[in-house]
């Protein structure tokens, strides 16, 4: 059974700085939460075509589509094994967004798309998550329970995250 997960945040800085961020896979393991130790074991690239107007932030490593990307994490604190994660960029379009599908790891299936557009303050941007847990009749109850509060947990410290992260890369980039 397909199970949905979406959020908002609205990011005080412009589209260009918000999706090159984004597009960095170096960036994913700094949006993750410190206990998970999120690491990036491999990682394949395949550039996207260059946009059609460079912007700043356009010249730096970006994840096209068909990038893979393998990388481990914890799956609860303190946690002596590590979880392998396979995935696979698709739908890759510049300024707009792109999504990462799960290959192999601890969902049956998973397809988050992250989606930029401009707002009147700086960047809205939308992860939007289609997943589905292994565990067949007991994933709708494993959801209600656990796993929707546990991605509601993870997207809001990746919010406060990103504010942080961007906030950094914009006083470097004034200084």
């Amino acid at each position: 059974m397909r199970l949905h997960f979406h959020t908002e945040q609205k990011l005080p800085y412009p589209i260009e700085a918000v999706f090159a961020f984004f597009a960095d896979p170096a960036n994913l393991p700094r949006l993750m939460p410190a206990w998970q130790r999120p690491r990036i074991d491999h990682a394949t690239f395949v550039p996207p075509p260059p946009p059609h107007e460079p912007f700043p932030g356009s010249d730096r490593i970006t994840a096209g589509s068909g990038t893979r990307l393998s990388l481990t994490i914890r799956p609860i604190p303190f946690s002596p094994i590590r979880i392998p994660w396979d995935a696979l960029i698709e739908d890759f379009r510049w300024l707009h967004g792109f999504c990462d599908v799960q290959l192999r790891g601890p969902f049956r299936f998973w397809r988050h798309c992250h989606t930029v557009e401009i707002h009147r303050s700086g960047t809205l941007l939308r992860d939007d998550v289609e997943y589905d847990l292994p565990l067949g009749p007991l994933s709708l109850l494993a959801d209600k329970l656990f796993v929707h509060r546990q991605l509601a947990a993870t997207f809001r410290f990746r919010q406060r995250r990103t504010l942080e992260l961007l906030a950094q890369q914009d006083s470097a980039q004034s200084a």
